[in-house]
């Protein structure tokens, strides 16, 4: 429940020493008069009571200062960016417009706040935020980059802020956004300490436990870990400083979420982590001399302690495409203990620190490479104070040959530019796009043939009559749709083969006449038709006349005709008697129906070995890599890393309909190995007749049994109830789905 806003007396406090903090960072870049009009209008927003506090309960004014801090000390922006954040909350409640932005602080405050503004509107479509998809059109959405530095700052400032809210729901949220978001955009921009700081409060909310854990372990730790450091660096100290090189150095501790995400991969308790921590050795040298003195301080490190070439990483001499330049080695230090070692001057730590805060030279580049391309660009840092004016002159222009399209329940596709809402429709299946008659696009209908723009809300409209039509290839931009239509058509074009012999074959029964396929097949060969299937399409379309056909027929059935021998062709009688069992089959064992995306529903799927899902089972979809649906259940071990590595792959999905199916489920069952106890188990499931038990599995050890029973069951209601039957068995501890 948001509330009027009301400064406390702490809050009035914290915004007035920040407001001198910022007042200081950016004086030399501020305009005159910009100070008493950013006054004025934040008197007025506050007149105007609109202002509120957000779902946090935290002061949007505040917040903004917070942010502007953040934005100045930490990355570096001045003057634009600052305003720009603290005019935001006016803007976004409707209390000023970007013209009056534009007009009071000029046209770069107005570029960023259209650009946060626009950004803000994505949001309102409830994107899967999981997506690579989403981060690339967050950047071309953004237009100048420093709406994503500000984009960045902002949700770091906001993470710091909401520690001890009470709104469990809301923070959930934004530390996954955190996760998957912005922590990789950080990491992208090289703003690695942001990154961190993202990555490590995002643990911190959503998995409490294991933060606290390894946390508690560092600072466990930390006396001995600085006193080795301590003893690794001594040595090195000396030499370096023989060697006439200007530097000093300091150890770092690895994250906590970087230690967290070892321990999982390495699948080892913390004390199994070896490196703990990094040496850093940052010269001081002219940027002339920079790689030679950093390749001298590495050969004299690697002479004191044997080093593990596997574990060499050189960037200096091939910078990563952010900026980050260092050169890492990890060496086998005292007590023989592994140590990674960075080695960087003065300049690179900066680029280090600080990332790509500095003057942006965007030079026309596209496509999907484009920002690796163009952040490769991307080296000079801030200089000078007033560094950052040289970004008023740019525009991003990023993936300009690409546009980023939502469906209604905010997932995002990305087609190339000039695609259409037929090639959307056959993106989403080929049903869909075979049915299209136009769409919805942010409301407005439109027709199969408008093109698609970056941002657009697209809502396919279908019609059971509509079929797909050979000038679609023309409307159609992309490969995969025109292949779909292709296809489509060929069905079609089968179809109506099938309809055209049918209805010969009735013309020829009117005429007691009896078909014999190979003089039919004579016959379509003399009428100068090379495939059978466009003989049956004239007649299907009108315009070969089927009284004509006969009476050709006739003349060939009573002149000469081949020698087809005893391979007489089966009737297609028996093929159809075979099929029709097969459908009385299927009849009598009908699926249960899961609705795959929105309202897709028969879609080829599988259900994950790994959770056997069952009827009633809170579902998603994962898309395989040859495009098929592997349906998981929500709580599967693997959906966490599923979502976070391909969050992009991931579509909704639910039970519609329950048909006869049956799933093989295990349950594995642990209790006192009493006599008699696997028998009352084995009698509860065989009393039930709609429960079919396949194997079962039981060890005994000390006392105690555990054991695997694989069970055939319709849905996971009847699951729930056979589990509390098997634990009131006495003697089971331990009933539970794996």
């Amino acid at each position: 429940m948001t509330e009027i806003l009301e400064f406390t007396t702490e809050e009035k406090e914290e915004t007035l020493a920040l407001y001198q903090k910022i007042r200081e960072g950016i004086a030399p870049t501020m305009h005159e008069g910009d100070e008493e009009r950013m006054r004025q209008d934040m008197l007025q927003a506050l007149d105007t009571q609109k202002l509120q506090r957000n779902v946090f309960g935290l002061n949007p004014i505040l917040l903004s200062f917070q942010t502007a801090q953040l934005v100045v000390d930490e990355i570096g922006l001045k003057r634009d960016s600052v305003l720009a954040v603290l005019l935001r909350p006016s803007v976004e409640e409707g209390l000023m417009t970007i013209d009056e932005v534009k007009d009071q602080f000029g046209e770069s405050v107005a570029r960023i706040l259209h650009g946060l503004q626009r950004i803000q509107e994505l949001y309102q479509k409830n994107p899967v935020i999981e997506s690579e998809n989403f981060r690339n059109l967050l950047l071309s959405f953004a237009e100048d980059m420093r709406v994503i530095l500000i984009m960045i700052a902002d949700r770091v400032n906001l993470m710091r802020q909401i520690k001890d809210t009470d709104n469990d729901g809301a923070k959930h949220e934004v530390s996954q956004e955190a996760a998957y978001l912005y922590a990789p955009l950080a990491h992208k921009l090289g703003l690695y300490k942001l990154k961190s700081e993202l990555e490590d409060l995002s643990l911190k909310y959503l998995e409490h436990d294991a933060y606290y854990h390894i946390k508690g372990k560092l600072s466990e730790t930390k006396k001995s870990r600085d006193a080795y450091i301590e003893r690794f660096i001594g040595p090195i100290s000396q030499r370096l400083t023989e060697a006439g090189i200007k530097f000093h150095i300091k150890g770092r501790t690895k994250s906590i979420h970087s230690i967290w995400q070892k321990m999982k991969k390495q699948k080892c308790p913390f004390e199994g982590v070896y490196d703990l921590f990094a040496i850093r050795i940052i010269i001081d040298t002219p940027i002339e001399k920079e790689k030679m003195q950093c390749w001298q301080a590495f050969a004299i490190v690697t002479s004191m302690y044997q080093p593990n070439p596997k574990r060499l990483r050189d960037w200096l001499s091939v910078p990563k495409s952010n900026g980050y330049e260092s050169l890492h080695i990890t060496v086998l230090g005292p007590e023989q203990k592994w140590v990674e070692v960075q080695i960087r001057t003065e300049r690179m730590d900066e680029i280090a620190e600080r990332g790509v805060a500095a003057h942006w030279r965007y030079k026309g580049v596209k496509g999907e490479s484009g920002l690796d391309e163009w952040l490769t660009n991307i080296r000079s840092m801030l200089e000078t104070s007033d560094g950052m004016e040289a970004m008023d002159q740019f525009k991003m222009d990023l993936y300009e040959d690409e546009v980023f399209v939502f469906t209604p329940k905010g997932d995002l596709f990305k087609f190339a530019k000039g695609a259409t809402v037929l090639d959307f429709a056959y993106h989403i299946h080929s049903k869909v796009g075979s049915a299209c008659t136009g769409a919805r696009i942010n409301g407005k209908v439109v027709t199969i043939r408008q093109p698609l723009q970056s941002g657009d809300q697209v809502e396919i409209m279908t019609s059971a009559n509509q079929k797909p039509k050979q000038d679609w290839l023309n409307i159609a931009q992309t490969s995969r749709a025109r292949s779909k239509i292709r296809l489509a058509l060929k069905e079609t074009q089968v179809k109506e083969g099938l309809f055209a012999k049918e209805m010969l074959e009735r013309k020829f029964k009117n005429r007691k006449l009896e078909m014999d396929d190979s003089i039919m097949q004579l016959l379509i060969r003399k009428l100068g038709f090379k495939e059978v299937s466009d003989f049956y399409r004239q007649v299907a379309n009108g315009e070969l006349d089927p009284a004509v056909i006969i009476e050709k027929y006739i003349e060939l059935q009573q002149g000469d005709q081949p020698v087809t021998g005893n391979n007489v062709a089966e009737s297609a009688a028996n093929f159809v008697l075979e099929n029709s069992k097969h459908s009385v089959a299927t009849n009598q064992m009908a699926d249960d129906v899961l609705v795959i995306d929105r309202n897709l529903k028969g879609i080829d799927y599988q259900l994950a070995r790994c959770c056997q899902p069952i009827y009633g089972d809170k579902v998603f979809g994962f898309v395989t890599i040859n495009g098929g649906i592997k349906i998981h259940r929500e709580d599967c071990p693997n959906a966490p890393e599923l979502k976070k590595r391909f969050g992009y792959r991931i579509v909704k999905a639910r039970w519609s309909g329950k048909g006869a199916s049956q799933y093989a489920i295990t349950l594995r069952i642990i209790g006192n190995d009493d006599i008699g106890i696997v028998n009352n188990l084995t009698n509860i499931i065989s009393r039930d007749e709609k429960l079919i038990l396949r194997s079962i599995n039981i060890d005994s050890h000390d006392g105690l049994f555990s054991g695997n029973l694989t069970i055939m069951i319709d849905d996971n209601t009847r699951l729930e109830a056979l589990m509390k039957k098997l634990r009131t068995v006495r003697g089971v501890k331990q009933v539970e789905r794996i």
